[in-house]
């Protein structure tokens, strides 16, 4: 029960990382707000979460709306008294080089994947300011730190989302309020899934080629990234702040002979 006590709210839990970050951190205690663009899938995920003894609520909200976001985190502290850990997880991939990048596209990854990353802690941040306690969880991505073929609007926002954790941590650590980023490879999530049969002819074919950048010859799954997550949300990590934590199969810093 690492999480005992603390409320945590979790953008973008409906499915993937998100999902298994939230019935995680509901197993080892915390009282989670599932938050998603999607009411079937978030709703799902509660659902699991009660089934299986964990305390959660639902709130539906695009992390690119100022209204909406504030109502989301309205509805958490009204729920739960307050917000003791942020996973700001909700984010979506772009392809393209960026030549081949629309405005559209680009416009609409910065807006979830940053903007929604800035909405969020922003209306969640003084209420842990007056607390003088809180911990906020930001995604980001190892192509923040390396570069990855066509991924020209998707490896913006992560390096962005990198920058801004570390001065977050500098703004905010008067308050006592931690602020550290993950930085996974390529996880096996349904997006990932999905991409693979959508985009090759031969998805094995291509799947095997993207374990082969990986040390560990495999892609991770959502739970490597949820249990990183839960070392970052939990009191065990009270040292860590303003750090990247790499969950990437060794793809970031290794090289393969």
């Amino acid at each position: 029960m690492r999480l005992s006590g603390k409320v945590a709210l979790i953008t973008g839990s409906g499915s993937g990382i998100g999902k298994s970050a939230a019935l995680l951190f509901a197993r080892e205690g915390a009282q989670v707000v599932v938050a998603d663009v999607s009411a079937e899938r978030g709703r799902e995920t509660v659902e699991e979460i009660r089934d299986n003894g964990g305390e959660a609520a639902f709130v539906q909200a695009d992390v690119t709306d100022a209204a909406q976001v504030q109502k989301m985190v309205a509805h958490a502290v009204d729920s739960y008294g307050r917000i003791d850990v942020l996973f700001n997880n909700a984010g979506v991939s772009g392809v393209g080089s960026l030549h081949e990048t629309s405005e559209e596209l680009w416009d609409h990854v910065v807006s979830v994947n940053l903007r929604g990353v800035f909405l969020t802690s922003k209306a969640a941040l003084p209420g842990m300011m007056e607390r003088k306690s809180g911990n906020i969880i930001n995604m980001s991505s190892c192509v923040a730190e390396i570069g990855l073929m066509r991924r020209a609007v998707y490896s913006a926002t992560k390096g962005a989302v990198l920058a801004l954790t570390k001065s977050m941590q500098v703004d905010y650590a008067p308050y006592n309020i931690r602020v550290n980023a993950l930085l996974p490879g390529t996880i096996l999530t349904p997006f990932v899934e999905g991409y693979l049969k959508s985009s090759y002819s031969d998805p094995t074919a291509a799947l095997n080629s993207i374990k082969q950048r990986q040390l560990s010859g495999d892609l991770g799954r959502p739970e490597d990234v949820a249990h990183a997550a839960l070392f970052l949300a939990s009191d065990e990590s009270r040292f860590v702040m303003g750090a990247p934590l790499y969950v990437d199969g060794g793809v970031t810093f290794g090289k393969m002979a």
